[in-house]
């Protein structure tokens, strides 16, 4: 190479060399080592009850908030997103911050919880985990984080509860005009896609469907992700993130039937959070109504749920404190992975830390 020294040809020569022999003996530990250990946070099981868990962290701090935070997360993923690994984990991050946290978290519909619909989610799993956290803590004020569709189920509760003691709402990377979810949308077209018939045919919506179509968003994503992983087999730290990782986005889970059927019609079809005609039991649900203070995180490049997707849901809340903040990132590394703790992470903190008194 023009312009390079003999010693730099050969100390970059040895640099490659050291780094194809890490590549193959740390790819012999690869698949041979077992998967990392997510989620470990230390944690008490409150409730488990149909697909719903419901969890609290054990606080890391002798000072804790008075209002305690509740994290919601998507019904189609595992909690542990938020708990990947010590030092690389969001309840970690806000134990040690002084909140005193839970989750609501799922697990995957049995055969005889098919049945389970929009209204149960809405109406009796988040409601009996806000009861128990206000039990638990002997605190009426609490502050609800939804994840993607956590957050979904968090509006649709919230608007339907205007007069809860609800401290704040935040949500992340939340759709609202499902119209603008571009991919999902054509997987869902209802031209060809028949709902009924998998439902029926299948009880519960199978994981392998949705897996199927979060890997449908980007089809090459996989293939360029093992690629770079070969080459940084090398490096412990990136094979370390990679795993996590791709553990948690393979650990898909199945939805109950009637629930699916009823997202997929009154979401993906109808448009109905957008449109202003979405009822859950009967009941109207109007945005308006959400007072409390609001805070929306997106993603600068989410191709799960694109920025046109999520940029109304900040006009469509009543509160007069309100905030839409985009940030650096994808659907995922906004909330964890070095990207969420430079950047969503301590906004997060910051603006609860004005409003949790």
């Amino acid at each position: 190479m023009a312009g390079t020294s003999a010693p730099d040809l050969l100390d970059q020569a040895r640099t490659a060399f050291d780094r194809a022999l890490q590549r193959n003996l740390k790819g012999l530990d690869y698949f041979t080592s077992p998967a990392p250990t997510l989620g470990a946070s230390p944690k008490d099981l409150l409730i488990q009850r149909g697909t719903m868990n419901l969890y609290h962290y054990r606080p890391m701090t002798d000072e804790v908030y008075r209002v305690p935070l509740l994290l919601v997360m998507a019904t189609t993923n595992r909690g542990y997103i938020f708990d990947m690994v010590p030092g690389q984990s969001l309840v970690e991050y806000l134990l040690k911050a002084g909140y005193d946290v839970f989750m609501l978290d799922w697990t995957p519909p049995r055969a005889d919880e098919k049945g389970l619909t929009l209204d149960d989610y809405v109406l009796d799993f988040i409601p009996s985990a806000i009861a128990r956290v206000q039990q638990e803590t002997g605190e009426e004020a609490f502050t609800v984080v939804g994840y993607c569709f956590g957050g979904v189920l968090s509006l649709l509760w919230a608007a339907l509860h205007p007069e809860a003691p609800m401290k704040n709402l935040v949500c992340f990377t939340t759709p609202v005009d499902f119209s603008r979810m571009e991919m999902f949308q054509a997987w869902a077209d209802q031209r060809f896609f028949d709902v009924d018939r998998l439902v029926d045919t299948f009880g519960n919506c199978p994981s392998d469907y949705l897996y199927s179509a979060f890997d449908m968003l980007r089809p090459g994503t996989r293939v360029a992700g093992n690629i770079r992983l070969l080459d940084n087999l090398w490096n412990d730290e990136y094979v370390k993130s990679f795993r996590m990782f791709d553990r948690w986005a393979s650990d898909t889970l199945p939805l109950a039937g009637e629930y699916f059927r009823e997202t997929t019609k009154k979401l993906m079809w109808g448009n109905e959070l957008h449109k202003g005609t979405m009822e859950v039991r009967g009941r109207k649900v109007d945005l308006a109504a959400i007072t409390s203070p609001f805070l929306h995180v997106t993603a600068e490049h989410d191709h799960i749920v694109p920025s046109a997707a999520s940029a109304p849901l900040i006009d469509r809340i009543g509160s007069t404190d309100k905030e839409q903040v985009t940030l650096k990132g994808g659907h995922v590394s906004l909330v964890a992975g070095g990207n969420a703790i430079k950047r969503l992470w301590p906004k997060l903190v910051d603006w609860l830390g004005e409003r949790s008194t």
